[in-house]
């Protein structure tokens, strides 16, 4: 077993396997390992053997859409392997797919005996987190039920049903149990001197409450011309720069990766939805935040994403206070989740709101997609539910009460409810967190570009010239408290944020940048954090770090103390293009692209803070999302901020 694990993904549903192909059923770690359909480990245990032994590595799984391998038994150089096997593998929605072409390399007939354990636990993906928590699961029952054609593996407790099915052609000799609750599906293949065969294996995971009929692809080929065409019509029509033909590839990578990170939601009026999932592994589902902020990246180029994404969050969005979801009326969601703990109440996640920026930012997308688009339909169709949005800042936001939007921990969910949402992100220079409610900086700035923009939606598409003007007014307010407010006048910089006291929480972070994005900031204090954001404590030479070095709280590898986030520094290269200073914004710009392109033109979520001067080539954060929307977003992005420069 090696510790690497290559991911395949489609929609709701990702596969994680290692050099070989396999499925070992690790627990816990940063990484999951297994097939995961709709939250839940759907296959926890898929390893091949010949002969009783497990095949040595020819060529291991390369990351690409689809997982390709050769094996060979154990051997020496003093005899030569008896037979190669070449395994591919490939997902589909709610399916895993694997061909098995065994390749005699002997001039005489060969017998091998080749086997497949398998299992599916059904674990909820929240029981693989390395959070240290356990779940009981009263009266859960796991079944297994041998086939004509394979093997299918069952799971219930109380209401909740889920199951995955095996099939194979040809069908396997035999079913064997193996002690452990796994079962061995086992053949015995006759191979012809020099000759091949070849097995053929289905695996489709269904989910509680999933009665579709899954049309799965032969095999893994067939699958993946299918995924290749929706990749191929994502990208197509996107006009890419030609004089850097870098930034040109990381913005296709990220548009195809988009095309693969789709998954379903629902419509206010019923209608089926295809909306950004937040990314893989752990997110492949409804995050508000990352699917408003990479609806609006694309905006430009693929103005359907927006489309579909204000209808899915408009349907979700609170109507009544929920203590428990930290729900209330007129917020929209942070986090959607169709699981097992989810259902039964045993995570808040079902249907969470904390999250502080979501709503103003869904204002934002809304605004700008109707801006661009013309879509009045769309402006008038959801008025009532960006009034509501608008409603939630004023009062339970907290920006009529205390002037700005306000959060607290929330016990059970999440600490931090602004972007940077890790319990200690928030926090001072010397590391030590506010007490008490929390004023970020960045959703001030947020706050300020929704109200703006749906006071000109209020006045172009509602024709109501007293809301619009009551909107802009909060706005103009909020402008001038946050600079008197936030301002650090030693440091010449904003603070990360204010403390219940309305104390600076003085730590000097990239959330700035954001600042100049939502346009939150004076002409001349903008420039100056602006130019700031490009010194060496900040600029890593791939990105703008979270927190810039030098300060005690200072971490090359904290989730958000340190490290350099691709969607971060996208929201800044707009900001700095936004006030005028495109050398700056093209100076980031360049910086993740060279990132990209040493990744094969993949931005990750998040990369460790080291500096380029020290460190070539840029180091991986150990538990990053590999692909993610914002960050796949994110390219698309910076081709607006500084075109093809």
């Amino acid at each position: 077993m090696t510790d690497r694990h290559h991911l395949l993904v489609h929609g709701t549903t990702f596969a994680a396997v290692d050099d070989r192909g396999d499925i070992s059923g690790v627990r816990g770690g940063g990484s999951p390992d297994g097939l995961f359909v709709r939250d839940a480990r759907h296959l926890s245990r898929w390893q091949l053997t010949v002969d009783g032994a497990l095949p040595e590595v020819l060529t291991p799984v390369t990351d690409g859409d689809g997982a390709r391998c050769v094996l060979v038994p154990r051997g020496g150089r003093q005899e030569p392997p008896a037979h190669t096997l070449f395994r591919e593998q490939a997902v589909g929605d709610g399916s895993f797919v694997e061909s098995l072409r065994v390749t005699s390399n002997r001039p005489v007939p060969t017998t091998i005996r080749l086997a497949i354990t398998a299992d599916a636990d059904f674990t909820d993906q929240f029981e693989l987190r390395a959070d240290h928590r356990t779940y009981v699961k009263s009266g859960a029952v796991r079944s297994r039920q041998v086939l004509d054609d394979g093997l299918e593996f069952g799971y219930r407790r109380g209401e909740w049903r889920s199951c995955t099915t095996i099939t194979a052609e040809p069908a396997p000799d035999g079913v064997e149990e193996t002690g452990t609750g796994a079962r061995r599906l086992v053949w015995t293949l006759e191979l012809a001197p020099h000759g091949t065969t070849e097995l053929l294996l289905r695996v489709i995971g269904r989910p509680h409450g999933d009665r579709r009929a899954l049309r799965v692809p032969r095999d893994p080929a067939a699958l993946n011309e299918q995924l290749l065409a929706i990749e191929g019509e994502f990208v197509e029509g996107v006009a890419f720069p030609t004089g850097w033909p870098e930034l040109a590839a990381a913005c296709a990578r990220g548009l195809a990766d988009l095309a693969s990170l789709q998954v379903p939601a629902t419509g206010p009026d019923g209608e089926k939805l295809k909306v950004p999932a937040a990314g893989a592994p752990w997110f492949l589902t409804l995050l508000g935040r990352d699917a408003l902020l990479t609806s609006l990246f694309a905006l430009p180029y693929r103005p359907q994403l927006a489309a579909a994404t204000l209808p899915a969050l408009a349907a979700t969005q609170a109507t009544e206070a929920g203590a428990n979801a930290v729900a209330q009326p007129g917020k929209i969601v942070h986090e959607v989740r169709h699981g097992e703990l989810a259902h039964f109440g045993q995570v808040p996640y079902g249907r969470y709101y904390g999250s502080v920026d979501a709503t103003p930012l869904f204002l934002i997308l809304f605004g700008a997609y109707v801006e661009q688009t013309g879509d009045l339909e769309t402006a008038r169709r959801l008025e009532r539910n960006a009034r509501a949005a608008v409603g939630w800042m004023l009062d339970h936001g907290g920006l009529t009460s205390t002037g700005y939007l306000v959060y607290r921990a929330d016990k059970g969910g999440l600490a931090n409810q602004n972007w940077k949402d890790s319990p200690g992100a928030i926090c001072s220079a010397d590391g030590s967190r506010p007490m008490g409610t929390v004023m970020a900086a960045g959703a001030q700035g947020y706050a300020y570009d929704a109200l703006r923009r749906t006071a000109w939606v209020a006045r172009t598409a509602w024709a109501d010239e007293t809301y619009a003007a009551l909107l802009e007014q909060a706005a103009g307010d909020l402008r001038d408290r946050f600079q008197q407010d936030f301002w650090m006048r030693e440091s010449a910089f904003p603070a990360l944020a204010l403390d219940g006291e309305g104390r600076q929480v003085d730590a000097l972070a990239s959330d700035a940048g954001h600042l100049l994005w939502s346009g939150l900031l004076d002409k001349e204090y903008g420039e100056e954090v602006g130019r700031r954001l490009l010194e060496p404590d900040f600029f890593s030479g791939w990105g703008v770090r979270t927190l810039a070095a030098g300060q005690a709280a200072y971490h090359p590898l904290s989730y958000h103390r340190g490290s350099v986030w691709p969607h971060d520094n996208a929201l800044i290269a707009l900001g700095l293009a936004r006030y005028g200073l495109h050398d700056e914004a093209r100076a980031v710009a360049h910086g993740l692209v060279d990132a990209a392109t040493a990744g094969g033109h993949r931005l990750p979520e998040v990369l460790a803070g080291y500096g380029r001067d020290t460190h070539p080539e840029p180091v991986p954060y150990p538990h990053a999302c590999v692909r993610e929307s914002r960050s796949a977003a994110a390219p698309l992005a910076l081709l607006t901020a500084v075109g093809g420069a």
